[in-house]
Parts: C-alpha cells; structure tokens; sequence
C-alpha cells in the first residue's frame, strides 16, 4: 500500500498488522461508525514494556504514514503507558498491561461491531 492512499477501514488494517508485526498483544478492531461521529475505527493493542510500546508505536506511524495517512494528534509517549495515536477517521491505542485492564475500552465501546482480520497479502 506505500504511497497509496486507502479508506478508513483499510488504514485500521494498516495499524493493527503493523502492531502485531511488533508482537502486539490481543490486537483488536473496533468499529465505531454507527456509535459516533469522533472517529470510524478504533485500534486497540497492548505492548508489555515501554520500549515495546515505543516500538509498536514508531512501527504504526511509519505503516500509517506509508499507507498516506496523516497522524494529526500523539498523546502519552513520554510515559508510554497508554499512546493515543489520531488519525482522525482512524484512532490506536497501544496500552501497557495495567492500563489496557483498567480501562477496558472494549467493555466501554462494547457495542460495537469488532472487525475481523488476517494475514494482509502480498
């Protein structure tokens, strides 16, 4: 997908395999678009350590940025505990272990429709 730009779907795409290339844990995509009108998908990982966290944080901005997406906001990398990446119709969460149970955004956005993926192609 490099230099190509893609839908909103395809962008969630983009950041959940690029979190699990990373060895992101219980990769999940949500989709928000019937719930409310902040953003359409929600990408929600967990890394176990900080460095992790800052690796599959700097390996989902260089897949988004390849794929054309713009990141307009990153919240949270200093304390690399919970890093909120906006791309506005696309946001990631990658939590640290604690952070992911206490806040539970699945449970949160529960009615929403989780979106199923594989193995992207070559």
């Amino acid at each position: 997908m490099r230099g190509e730009t893609v839908d909103a779907r395809e962008r969630a795409m983009v950041a959940a395999y690029a979190a699990e290339e990373h060895k992101a844990e219980a990769v999940a995509v949500l989709d928000l678009r019937e719930l409310t009108l902040v953003t359409d998908y929600f990408v929600i990982c967990t890394g176990e350590t900080d460095v992790q966290i800052r690796a599959i944080v700097e390996a989902i901005e260089e897949a988004m940025h390849a794929s054309g997406a713009r990141l307009l906001r990153r919240e949270g990398t200093e304390q690399a505990r919970w890093v909120l990446l906006d791309y506005g119709d696309v946001v990631v969460h990658v939590f640290g272990p604690e952070e992911r149970k206490y806040y539970r955004l699945e449970r949160l956005w529960g009615r929403a429709r989780v979106v199923r993926y594989g193995v992207p192609s070559a």
